[in-house]
Parts: C-alpha cells; sequence; structure tokens
C-alpha cells in the first residue's frame, strides 16, 4: 500500500513539475474565463434582455444570471479537458519508456493502472477547485455572491464532473501510442467538448433530433447540474413570476434537460453521472489489465 501511494504522490509530482502541463491545464480555465466574460458575457445578456423585454426585472438580477451562465459553462469545459490534459502523463510514460522502470516494481498491475487514474483525478480537483474559485471571484466582483449552501452545490458538481473527465480520458489515453495522438486528442477535446455537453450553446437551442442525441451523453446531464446550482438560486429571485414563464427560462438555460420529452429530475441526472464513471473506471481497469497481462 505505501507503494502505492508514492506511485500516486510520484504521479502528481511529475505532473506538476511538468511545466508544460501544469501550465497548460492552469491556464486553460482562465483564459475561457476571460473569453466567455469578454465575449459572451454581451451574448448571454442580450438574450436575457430579449427573454425580459416584457418584464420588470432588474439589471442586477441579469447580470447575476449571466454570471452564472459563465461560471456553469467554464467549469462543465475544464473539469473535463484538464481531466484530459493531466492524465496525458500517462500516454507519456509509454513513450518515454518510464513505465517499463515502474513495471519492474513488486506492485501489481491493477494497482499502478489505478493510481494514474487517481493522480489524474487528484491533479485536476486541484486545478477545478481554482477555476471554481477564480469563478465565485468573478461573481462577486459582477455583484452577485453564492451562499456556503450554493456554493457546496457546487463543489459537489466539480467533483463529479472530474472524477467523469478522469475516468473517461483514462480509457482514451490509455490507447494513445504517440506524442502527435496526445496532442491530437488534448485538441480535438478541448475544442469539440464544450459543444457537445451544451456549455458553448444552450443545448436548447439545437435541433430535436441533436437534443434527442445530445440527451444520451453523460456530460449533458453534469453541464445541467451546474446550470442548476449556479442559476436556480438567482431564479428563485424572481419566482414571482409565471411558473410557465420560469419554465420557459429554464427551458431555454438547459436547466431542465429532457430524454424524449420527459423532463430528467436532479436525482436521475447525478444516478447517471456516478454510474458513467464507475462503469467507465471498470472499462479501463479491465482494458489496461489486460493490455498488461499480454505484455
Amino acid at each position: 500500500m505505501k507503494t502505492f501511494i508514492y506511485l500516486i504522490k510520484r504521479n502528481i509530482k511529475v505532473y506538476f513539475n511538468d511545466k508544460g502541463l501544469f501550465f497548460t491545464s492552469l491556464i486553460t480555465p482562465l483564459i475561457l474565463l476571460v473569453l466567455y466574460a469578454t465575449f459572451l458575457a454581451n451574448i448571454f445578456e442580450d438574450s436575457f434582455v430579449s427573454i425580459f423585454k416584457d418584464i420588470s426585472i432588474s439589471e442586477s438580477t441579469i447580470t447575476a444570471l449571466v454570471s452564472g451562465q459563465l461560471i456553469s459553462s467554464l467549469l462543465a469545459v475544464s473539469c473535463v479537458t484538464v481531466a484530459f490534459s493531466s492524465n496525458m502523463l500517462m500516454a507519456n510514460d509509454r513513450i518515454t519508456g518510464a513505465i517499463n522502470d515502474i513495471n519492474v516494481t513488486p506492485v501489481k498491475r491493477s494497482y499502478i493502472n489505478l493510481s494514474y487514474f487517481l493522480a489524474t483525478f487528484i491533479s485536476t480537483l486541484i486545478v477545478s477547485i481554482s477555476a471554481l474559485v477564480l469563478c465565485l471571484i468573478y461573481t462577486s466582483v459582477r455583484g452577485y455572491t453564492y451562499s456556503l449552501g450554493d456554493t457546496l452545490y457546487l463543489i459537489w458538481d466539480v467533483i463529479i464532473l472530474t472524477l467523469f473527465g478522469s475516468s473517461l480520458s483514462s480509457i482514451i489515453n490509455y490507447f494513445l501510442k504517440t506524442q502527435g495522438g496526445v496532442s491530437g486528442v488534448g485538441t480535438i477535446v478541448s475544442a469539440g467538448y464544450g459543444f457537445i455537453c451544451g456549455a458553448y450553446m444552450p443545448i436548447s437551442s439545437f435541433s430535436k433530433t441533436l437534443q434527442k442525441i445530445l440527451s444520451f451523453l453523460p456530460g449533458t446531464y453534469g453541464t445541467s447540474l451546474l446550470r442548476n446550482h449556479a442559476l436556480n438560486p438567482i431564479l428563485k429571485t424572481i419566482k414571482y413570476l409565471p411558473s410557465s414563464v420560469l419554465k420557459e427560462i429554464k427551458d431555454g438555460l438547459d436547466c431542465n434537460i429532457y430524454f424524449f420529452d420527459n423532463i430528467i429530475s436532479i436525482k436521475v441526472m447525478y444516478l447517471t453521472l456516478i454510474i458513467t464513471i464507475i462503469i467507465c473506471i471498470l472499462i479501463y481497469l479491465f482494458v489496461s489489465n489486460k493490455g498488461r497481462n499480454r505484455k
């Protein structure tokens, strides 16, 4: 067990000592925050203004809604994309041959594989929590502060999404054999994940067919959880509006996600993500241990 813990510490230390990997992972949420605040904030604000054009809503409420949508989008993307960056260590160890030195140790192969996953999760979580702190500072500067309970919900969502990103990246990165493959996967995930999870554009703005397809993807529910916990506290301040209007707003913001016209509850979203995480971890351990045994 001591050797297993040492391997986890070793992987975390190597990751944070690799200035390229760490800098890329840490700067990603900051860049996203700047880009979102610079470009998407005006778009989101215009959409809210158009929604509330016939309703008396304070400017501070609209600003808070925009900020909540921005930070939920940022966290939904960074928790997964950063996991792919930090998990590159596993692929790099095979590319450089460092894994050969680790394999000569008396540690079971399953423990070695599990150490990569846990190290990825811990490293990513450190960056993700740092990103959450930046987001909370941003919303505070914009004039809205989350309560302790709402903040704890956001932390829990970040943990769940980080586990999802770590388990998914472990499966995909295990099959990477070249540095080009590592860079290619990182680029594809960074560029495409935000769209398919509904972070850049609400899923409600897509076609009905695409909405049904995306409802099968667990990342969709991760984004919706963050949307709910970032926006519901603000929406409660305008609960005097008709329920039909509030429902339309939640539908447009992806707080409400539908699976073939059936609304998905928060509990089902959590259950879907947890089951997906467990399945991904089991697949990763099975594939990696089977590959080691063949060698």
